[in-house]
């Protein structure tokens, strides 16, 4: 009974260095984000669609073209 709350201590301790990690390993690069940023609503939708390498392949359009809704209003 007594070794209950130890072992639930260590799992937390050691689910919360694998979090650390994952965090790490999920961040976005500053090319994605820096991407993301400035992607319309369109070239996120290719993004989600295609991926990344094949979106950011793809020509720019004009931005005039493919206004936010955001930008419209």
């Amino acid at each position: 009974m007594v070794l209950f709350p130890i072992a639930l201590m260590l799992f937390a301790l050691v689910m919360e260095r694998v979090e650390n990690r994952l965090r790490k390993l999920l961040e976005p690069d500053p090319e994605v984000q820096q991407y993301l940023d400035r992607a319309t609503n369109a070239e996120v939708s290719d993004l989600t669609k295609l991926g990344l390498p094949a979106a950011a392949a793809r020509p720019r359009r004009a931005r005039r073209a493919n206004l936010d809704v955001a930008q419209a209003s």
